[in-house]
C-alpha cells in the first residue's frame, strides 16, 4: 500500500517500510490495517522466513498519528485506537516468524512500541527512542509499560515513561534494548534478517514462544515447556537435515517440516 506501508522482498526475508515521511511515518489505523493485511500475506507465503521493519525518510516513526488523535471525542474513542494499536502490535509479537527492527531517526510512542513488538532490534548509534506520552498528559497506550521493564531495568523504564526523554541508541545498545549498533540500520537489520531466514522455521516460530510465554511460568513449568517443545522438534524433518548437515559439514537447507 504505497504511501502506508511498502512490502518488498529482501531474499528470504520481507521488508516493510513505514511509507508517510512527511508525517514522520506516523502510525493511524490506516497503518494498522496495512500491517494486519501484510501479516495475512506473509503468514501463508512459506519463502518468507524473517521480517524486517523500518521507516522511509528521516526516521523510523513518530508514535500514533497525532492527527488522528485530535480527531477522538472521548476516552472510549481513544481506547478503541490504542486496542487496535495493540492488537497490531502484540500480533507481530505472536508472529511465528522473526521479525527484526532496523531504527533511525528517532522511534517514539507508538513507533517505539512497534519496535519492541519486534524480536530484535538494531539502531543507529545517535537515533532517539522513547515514550514522551508523559509531556502529552498521557501514557504509552499500546505495550511500552509493559515490554519495556521486562527489557530494562525496571529504574530505567520508570525513568523513561514518567519523564518522557528518550534514549539515544548508543544508550539503548548499551541497556540491552538494542541489539546491535550500526552507521546503516537497514542494511545490518538485514544482514539479521537472512541470518534468521536461513534457520529452521519449526525451531524459529518455537523459541520465540518459549521465550515470550516462558518469562511469564515459574521456572520449573518453563523449563518443563522447554523440554516438551524440544523433544516435539526432534521428531521434525528440519532437525534431521540438521543433524544431517552436521554430520557431512555442509550449510543446512531447512523445509520448515
Amino acid at each position: 500500500m504505497s504511501g502506508i506501508l511498502l512490502v518488498e522482498r529482501v531474499g528470504a526475508a520481507a521488508r516493510l517500510t513505514l511509507d508517510r515521511p512527511e508525517l514522520l511515518n506516523a502510525i493511524g489505523t490506516a497503518t494498522v490495517h496495512a500491517i494486519h493485511a501484510a501479516l495475512d500475506e506473509l503468514a501463508t507465503d512459506d519463502t518468507v522466513r524473517a521480517l524486517v521493519i523500518t521507516g522511509a525518510g528521516r526516521a523510523f516513526s513518530a508514535g500514533a498519528d497525532i492527527g488522528e488523535l485530535e480527531t477522538l471525542r472521548s476516552p472510549r474513542a481513544f481506547r478503541a485506537f490504542v486496542d487496535r494499536l495493540d492488537e497490531c502490535f502484540g500480533r507481530l509479537q505472536r508472529f511465528p516468524k522473526p521479525s527484526v527492527a532496523a531504527i533511525h531517526g528517532f522511534a517514539f510512542g507508538g513507533g517505539l512500541e512497534l519496535a519492541l513488538a519486534c524480536d530484535l532490534r538494531v539502531s543507529t548509534p545517535g537515533a532517539r527512542l522513547g515514550v514522551p506520552e508523559m509531556k502529552l498528559g498521557l501514557l504509552p497506550g499500546a505495550g511500552a509499560t509493559q515490554r519495556l521493564p521486562r527489557l530494562l531495568p525496571a529504574a530505567i523504564a520508570k525513568q523513561m515513561i514518567l519523564t518522557g526523554e528518550p534514549l539515544s541508541g548508543e544508550r539503548a545498545y548499551q541497556l540491552g534494548l538494542v541489539n546491535q549498533l550500526a552507521d546503516d540500520a537497514l542494511v545490518r537489520a538485514e544482514h539479521v534478517g537472512a541470518m534468521l531466514a536461513a534457520g529452521a522455521p519449526l525451531a524459529l516460530a518455537a523459541g520465540k514462544q518459549l521465550v515470550d510465554d516462558g518469562v511469564e511460568m515459574n521456572l520449573d513449568a518453563a523449563v518443563r515447556f522447554e523440554r516438551e517443545t524440544v523433544a516435539g522438534l526432534f521428531g521434525t524433518e528440519d532437525c534431521a537435515i540438521g543433524l544431517r548437515a552436521f554430520r557431512d559439514r555442509t550449510p543446512p537447507v531447512f523445509t520448515g517440516r
